[in-house]
């Protein structure tokens, strides 16, 4: 289905926004629970999605916006299909070579995003999963200057995932946390010490747990989406307007 160019008037709340399409005021839907504020301005140029399910409240869901001259991803649940297809085509370097993969593997109480093992037989002939690695996924859409930041609004439930990873980990398993940039401009990744300092620290003590990090960003298009198979650097001290501070 072809999506319908409108334009940013307002988002009343974070899961609604209203736009103007052809003259008229609609109502969509935004499958992001960020703030996006950065994003969402008046009069940006957005891209729709309709729906033609007449259960729905909305006509429409937001999937795109135009900024800094690019085109974005507001749909954060599309992070983890572009990741998990991406691991499966041998894309991403740093998880290749798993032949088992699965989508929102249950940990106690927790669903990671992605789980990735292999088969192997033992000597009766029987086959089980070894070399576990557990892989949760985050899109990233504010930019500062190039660089890619995370999260940009608090998120106990980010906090919460990134301690399941430490857990994980430290029980003997694989554990990475994915930044993908849904920004084209985003270059250069850090965690967003001004707007959840909580988090922020969080993912330093992963890191410091063994838990790996790894940042890549893709390129939108209305016909598709491609992840750019080149890692990204990033830096996990604090950065505000007046330079870097390192701790």
């Amino acid at each position: 289905m072809d999506y319908v160019k409108g334009i940013f008037k307002n988002r009343p709340n974070r899961f609604i926004a209203e736009v103007e399409v052809d003259g008229n005021l609609e109502i969509a839907h935004v499958p992001n629970t960020g703030r996006c504020k950065e994003l969402l301005v008046d009069d940006a140029v957005v891209w729709l999605k309709p729906s033609d399910n007449p259960n729905r409240k909305t006509k429409f869901s937001l999937h795109f916006v135009e900024n800094k001259g690019e085109l974005v991803s507001l749909y954060s649940q599309q992070a983890n299909s572009i990741v998990y297809d991406a691991i499966v085509d041998g894309k991403i370097k740093e998880l290749s070579g798993y032949d088992y993969h699965q989508r929102e593997k249950t940990v106690d109480n927790s669903r990671i995003d992605i789980y990735l093992a292999n088969h192997e037989d033992d000597c009766c002939g029987m086959n089980f999963l070894v070399d576990p690695c557990f892989v949760e996924v985050k899109g990233v859409t504010l930019i500062v200057d190039g660089e890619a930041r995370f999260p940009d609004a608090p998120t106990e439930r980010g906090a919460k995932h990134l301690k399941e990873l430490i857990k994980l980990k430290k029980e003997g398993n694989r554990c990475c946390v994915f930044f993908l940039i849904q920004h084209p401009a985003g270059k250069f990744f850090r965690p967003n010490w001004e707007n959840d300092p909580n988090f922020s620290q969080t993912l330093n003590d992963a890191y410091d747990a063994g838990v790996e990090i790894l940042v890549y960003r893709c390129v939108n298009r209305l016909d598709g989406i491609d992840l750019i198979p080149e890692p990204l650097d990033f830096d996990l001290g604090k950065s505000f307007a007046n330079g870097i501070i390192d701790d």
